[in-house]
């Protein structure tokens, strides 16, 4: 049967048929640019030239500089006033509105603190009582009192307060910082009027300010028997001044036993008699 299936094959002479050729499939051509882009736009991206690049360092190089010329001046005046005696103070008290400088715990000798915290308590409780003799006194205006008297008042706290801060408070301050006996001075004498003016407010006697100005005793007394609320208001008033004299008068006795024990006494005097005699020759 193969032999027959054989014979119906054509017959394929093997010399007849055509060597392969050896030539290969040409590459295609190469794609253009913008095959891919619709738009055919080239985004360019500037680099910066080394002349550039030599410029800028030449500019951070000058601010540097300067930068460094001003941070060495800054330490030659800081420790040039620091040599003078000259302290910067940065105000940082109150802290949600700092308008004063106050570091009690790292700038006053710890055995002085204790007085200082009290002396501090002193101004803030004159705060609290010409505070207090306003919201009683407008009050007593709005009962039909006047409006002098709340004038007044107003005058007594925007007065009273930074006054005492300055005359008083901030040499006492510096003077337990410093050790200065000169500045203990100061504050013994602008203290004693800050004394003489609370017990003054405490009874409110009328002469010299409008009596019902100042919520003490005796204008409570009058007050109360027209409207009893008001009165409690100028009662309550002349508590707070009466609390406010007794601590003033405690811190100044301490104050001078610290003066009269550490020699500063002393030291005032020969302090105040080499000043007397700079000022004669």
């Amino acid at each position: 049967m193969f032999s027959d299936f054989c014979e119906l094959l054509p017959y394929v002479n093997p010399g007849s048929v055509p060597p392969a050729s050896n030539s290969r499939l040409s590459p295609l051509p190469p794609e253009p640019a913008d095959f891919y882009n619709d738009r055919g736009a080239t985004i360019d991206i500037p680099l910066d030239s080394s002349r550039d690049i030599k410029k800028k360092e030449k500019e951070l190089q000058a601010k540097e500089a300067e930068l460094n010329k001003r941070e060495k001046e800054l330490k030659r005046r800081e420790e040039a006033a620091s040599r003078a005696g000259i302290v910067i103070e940065e105000k940082n008290w109150p802290p949600f509105f700092p308008i004063i400088h106050h570091d009690i715990a790292n700038e006053i000798p710890i055995h002085l603190q204790r007085l200082q915290y009290f002396a501090f308590a002193s101004l803030l409780g004159l705060f609290l009582c010409l505070f207090w003799n306003i919201i009683s006194v407008t009050a007593a205006w709005i009962k039909g009192e006047g409006v002098k008297i709340w004038f007044l008042a107003i005058i007594y706290f925007i007065s009273g307060v930074p006054g005492a801060y300055v005359l008083w408070y901030r040499p006492l301050y510096r003077a337990m910082r410093t050790e200065s006996a000169l500045k203990f001075g100061w504050f013994f004498l602008f203290y004693m009027l800050h004394i003489v003016f609370v017990i003054f407010a405490a009874v409110a006697p009328p002469i010299f300010f409008k009596g019902k100005s100042l919520t003490g005793i005796l204008p409570a007394i009058d007050v109360i028997g027209d409207h009893v609320i008001i009165g409690i208001f100028y009662f309550i008033g002349f508590g707070f001044f009466c609390i406010e004299a007794l601590l003033s008068i405690w811190v100044i006795q301490q104050v001078y036993m610290y003066f009269r024990g550490s020699g500063k006494a002393a030291e005032m005097k020969r302090e105040a008699a080499r000043g007397a005699m700079r000022a004669a020759m």
